[in-house]
């Protein structure tokens, strides 16, 4: 479980292929703190540590991952988002993230306002139906608030230290995020269509 709060940048070492799999290595402000199985979101993607070492450290990407997500579009000197799983007894401050990947969306504008940037996602029909104007979604593991929702992306206003201590400084408009719907959306939808079904 994560807070969707990224914790630091990484840098991506290589992406190398293993036919439908893949190993993705990057260099991690806090390497020295992890150990072999430890959880880390990476661009809000939930990943296992499977090897750690001075070169790097590395995470295995399952074909579903490369299917589902946008990692397999990483190059060498891409930045990452990064979060360590929640510690029991931790302050809670974004959103209840799982560090599933639901589907991927578009950055569609880029620009700044003042200090803040605006910044708007593509969201496909199985997530829109899971949004609400003020409601929360990870992009790219960032817990953020949907400032506006129309038919087909969301928009966002973010703030200068969530610019300057995420990847999104580093993004270009038609660059794939990874999206995870609101978790709680997701189990109401799935009891509502039960019931109804019943109906």
């Amino acid at each position: 479980m994560f807070t969707g709060l990224v914790e630091a940048i990484g840098d991506v070492i290589s992406l190398q292929s293993k036919g439908e799999q893949a190993r993705l290595t990057l260099k991690i402000p806090f390497a020295s703190e992890l150990a072999l199985g430890d959880s880390v979101a990476i661009n809000g993607c939930c990943l296992t540590v499977a090897d750690l070492s001075s070169s790097g450290t590395s995470f295995d990407l399952l074909a579903q991952t490369l299917r589902v997500t946008s990692l397999g579009e990483l190059v060498a000197g891409s930045c990452v988002n990064l979060e360590r799983a929640m510690m029991v007894g931790s302050r809670f401050g974004g959103h209840f993230v799982q560090g599933h990947v639901d589907a991927t969306g578009k950055f569609t504008r880029l620009e700044a306002s003042g200090q803040d940037h605006i910044v708007a996602v593509s969201l496909p029909p199985e997530i829109h139906r899971l949004c609400v104007d003020k409601g929360s979604i990870a992009i790219d593991g960032i817990s953020l608030t949907i400032a506006e929702l129309t038919a087909n992306e969301a928009t966002f206003w973010i703030t200068p230290h969530t610019w300057e201590n995420t990847n999104l400084h580093a993004v270009r408009i038609g660059q794939a995020v990874n999206l995870e719907a609101d978790m709680l959306a997701k189990h109401v939808e799935k009891l509502l269509s039960a019931r109804l079904s019943r109906s």
